[in-house]
């Protein structure tokens, strides 16, 4: 079945010239296509509405001021199991827990900043891309 999903390639993967690396690994998986992007920097009312479950916990004030403070590339991508897919590709939150070959595993170095967001389930995927792409629901 067919799927389409929101992924984040945070300011981290921005600064460090991963736009390139991670976008060709979405690419070059067979079946999967981009269908919107965009390079930008996202305003706190975006952030706070996207991590509203993480209200309170001690990392959601530094993850709004990490995610704001510089750009992000957001994008929409299509695919079968691309949800299930993207979360394997970006590997664990912790870069000393991911494997070998997944992004964060390749490129992570610390659990805060760990260079892509991907929705974790189709209603996260719904709810997720209609806060970042309104027009494309």
């Amino acid at each position: 079945m067919s799927q389409r999903t929101l992924v984040i390639l945070k300011p981290d993967a921005v600064a460090r010239g991963l736009i390139g690396e991670i976008i060709g690994r979405i690419e070059r998986k067979a079946g999967w296509t981009i269908t919107a992007i965009e390079l930008r920097t996202l305003d706190r009312d975006t952030l706070q509405t996207h991590y509203a479950e993480h209200v309170g916990r001690p990392f959601y004030a530094p993850l709004l001021d990490f995610m704001s403070a510089a750009p992000s590339v957001v994008l929409v991508v299509e695919g079968e199991r691309v949800i299930e897919g993207l979360r394997t590709l970006a590997g664990p939150t912790d870069p000393i827990a991911a494997a070998p070959g997944s992004i964060r595993g390749d490129f992570g170095t610390i659990v805060r900043e760990n260079l892509i967001h991907a929705s974790d389930s189709e209603e996260s995927a719904e709810r997720e891309l209609k806060i970042f792409f309104p027009g494309l629901v």
